[in-house]
């Protein structure tokens, strides 16, 4: 298990993420990964089947495009995407994001691609 910093300075640990669409674990709450993640463009359609995934906009702004609508995050916003639901985030500029996610969650649900991160992967540094 993975021991993490006391306290967090966020604009500090942000300065650590340096690839796009790469989340970074910087703590953990009971079952849930507190994660930074710095995104720009779109990834993919995907869903995680059985988590619900809590999206909060630090910096930038985020769309989340569903099949029926699109919810507009500015900075300061927070979102949760329910579990089971087909999503795709989309940043026209750079959005830094903290993502509330279970330790089960895949970084790109259902789907594999250039972007998928594994669980280690998340967690180095």
């Amino acid at each position: 298990m993975k021991t993490f910093a006391e306290s967090v300075d966020l604009a500090a640990a942000f300065g650590t993420v340096n690839e796009l669409w790469s989340p970074k674990v910087i703590a953990q709450v009971n079952d849930q990964y507190v994660k930074l993640a710095k995104v720009q463009g779109e990834i993919t359609w995907h869903s995680h089947e059985h988590e619900d995934e809590l999206f909060y906009i630090v910096r930038g702004h985020l769309r989340i495009h569903y099949e029926d609508r699109v919810v507009d995050l500015p900075q300061g916003s927070l979102h949760v995407v329910p579990r089971g639901v087909q999503h795709k985030p989309v940043a026209d500029e750079e959005c830094w994001i903290m993502l509330i996610e279970t330790v089960t969650t895949k970084h790109t649900g259902d789907v594999d691609m250039p972007y998928t991160k594994t669980l280690e992967q998340q967690l180095a540094g």
